[in-house]
């Protein structure tokens, strides 16, 4: 259960660094700080596929991150 938070959290922080990324490069600034995001998320993801059995299936990360939202509100 632990890897499925992992792939959510990874997911939403790769999420909200790709906008950053675009706002640094339109105005002509080094993305530093979305690309470091970038770079955690990707590694938390990859860390999240390694931690769980038999890894993830494309058609899996829909319904793993329904869970965990309905896992906090729950």
């Amino acid at each position: 259960m632990l890897s499925d938070y992992l792939l959510t959290i990874g997911l939403l922080v790769g999420l909200f660094s790709i906008p950053a990324m675009v706002s640094a490069y339109s105005d002509n600034r080094p993305p530093r700080a979305s690309m470091a995001a970038f770079i955690l998320s990707c590694a938390t993801m990859a860390f999240a596929y390694s931690q769980h059995p038999g890894g993830y299936d494309a058609a899996d990360v829909p319904n793993v991150v329904v869970q965990v939202i309905a896992d906090i509100i729950k």
